[in-house]
């Protein structure tokens, strides 16, 4: 595979997955390490990705304001967010996580309705603050901070979530499968997933349909632990079956 394939393949899987460890990189490419540390780097020199210990972040991975150049298939986001919406009520306490499309949602969120919110995300906090009214309000988790997901992790923060319940939660997918369930490339992030869902009543994803079918090393969750499933497609597409027959409800 020539160099320019290969950043092309770098920048797909960065794009949808927001962060990729050069160990998965290095699998689906066939190369060595030292090859695509090479590759990552030189995409870094022109600025077409972030490179980040033991991996690379997207260029607008959990950035909040002005993201309208950053954001990899906004329009699907979009419709997804708008989706998403429709499932909350009023004087619903929220759990959300961070994600470029929940970051959507975010934006969306009705003035007019009394909602409580809870997350672990930073850039999340942020957003929810500049688009809230009167009649919301906003708790961020605290905790140790990573620095490249910029969400919240470790056990402080699991505690926490373990003295709350929530109505529903809307939960960041790096990964998603109808068998092999929802899944991350991060153990602590995947542990702080974990407890969410634990602390919510109702489950819901909110992805582009690309992430279908995708699988990395930690497991979060069984699908059929999930409630709803949002994507840009609609409910009936043929890709969308194999959840549906796990029990998720397809919006």
């Amino acid at each position: 595979m020539r160099k320019s394939e290969r950043h092309q393949v770098i920048l797909e899987e960065v794009h949808l997955h927001n962060r990729v460890l050069l160990t998965d990189l290095a699998g689906i490419l066939n190369v060595s390490m030292d090859t695509v540390r090479r590759d990552v780097k030189e995409l870094d020199e022109h600025s077409k990705l972030r490179k980040v210990h033991g991996g690379a972040i997207s260029n607008g991975f959990n950035i909040y304001t002005d993201r309208s150049g950053e954001i990899f298939q906004q329009d699907s986001k979009v419709r997804i967010a708008q989706k998403g919406i429709s499932l909350l009520k009023d004087g619903d306490v929220v759990l959300i996580s961070g994600g470029s499309t929940n970051l959507e949602l975010a934006k969306l969120i009705p003035a007019k309705m009394n909602l409580t919110f809870f997350t672990p995300s930073l850039p999340m906090a942020i957003e929810l603050v500049n688009n809230m009214s009167s009649r919301h309000e906003v708790y961020l988790i605290g905790g140790k901070l990573s620095k490249e997901s910029q969400l919240v992790t470790g056990g402080g923060s699991i505690n926490s979530l373990s003295d709350i319940t929530v109505d529903i939660c809307f939960l960041g997918t790096g990964y998603i499968d109808y068998s092999k369930g929802i899944t991350e490339a991060d153990w602590e992030i995947a542990q702080m997933k974990r407890a969410m869902i634990k602390s919510s009543k109702r489950l819901v994803a909110l992805t582009i349909s690309k992430k279908l079918n995708t699988v990395n090393r930690y497991k979060i969750c069984d699908i059929n632990t999930l409630d709803a499933l949002v994507t840009e497609l609609e409910p009936n597409a043929d890709l969308l079956r194999p959840y549906h027959d796990n029990g998720v409800e397809l919006i």
